[in-house]
């Protein structure tokens, strides 16, 4: 993906996170302070302005503008997760142009930073199962509403989720949610 394609992705991610913003922020109401949908959508709106007035040179200073945009416009655990992502994102962009190789360097990054591993409810149950596919070359929207629906299931053993116990059980992961719409951003620029 050149600059502009990838500019025209994260941009349709920005709007879906401004969009839905009530909505991740309901979710976050349930298993969480409530702040995921207000938070993201604060740092989204950052980012676009910030890609608009900066230009990127290449991939690589895209996803650089990215993370430090998220991480000083996103409260919480979010703005570090997301901006540690677009950080390694940035680095392995680099030195190739494999969306897989990009995609895992952001989600060991996140697994790293939150500690976080596949099954505890967290993006990384969303993140985890979309890298695998985009190594095997079909992401698909399938692939990643099944993840949303396991991820519903599970019950939260990391975050502040963890704190409701048995009572995150059948509530959807805010954090999950929000990187759902970033697959599918990714889905819907590469169609």
């Amino acid at each position: 993906m050149d600059v502009n394609e990838t500019i025209t992705w994260l941009d349709q991610w920005f709007d879906r996170l401004i969009e839905e913003k009530a909505y991740l922020s309901d979710l976050d109401q349930k298993i969480g302070d409530g702040d995921h949908g207000n938070n993201m959508a604060r740092g989204a709106v950052a980012t676009k302005e910030a890609l608009e007035s900066k230009q990127p040179a290449d991939v690589s200073a895209l996803f650089m503008t990215v993370a430090q945009t998220l991480m000083s416009k996103i409260g919480g655990a979010s703005g570090p997760l997301y901006g540690s992502a677009f950080l390694a994102m940035a680095t392995t962009a680099k030195n190739s142009e494999d969306l897989a190789d990009i995609f895992a360097a952001g989600l060991d990054k996140i697994q790293q930073r939150g500690k976080a591993e596949p099954g505890e409810k967290t993006m990384v149950d969303m993140w985890h199962p979309a890298v695998e596919a985009l190594k095997a070359n079909n992401l698909n929207q399938e692939i990643l509403d099944e993840a949303s629906t396991k991820t519903t299931k599970l019950k939260a053993t990391k975050g502040r989720a963890s704190y409701y116990g048995e009572r995150s059980i059948g509530e959807p992961d805010p954090g999950a949610e929000s990187s759902k719409f970033l697959f599918e951003a990714l889905i819907k620029a590469n169609a």
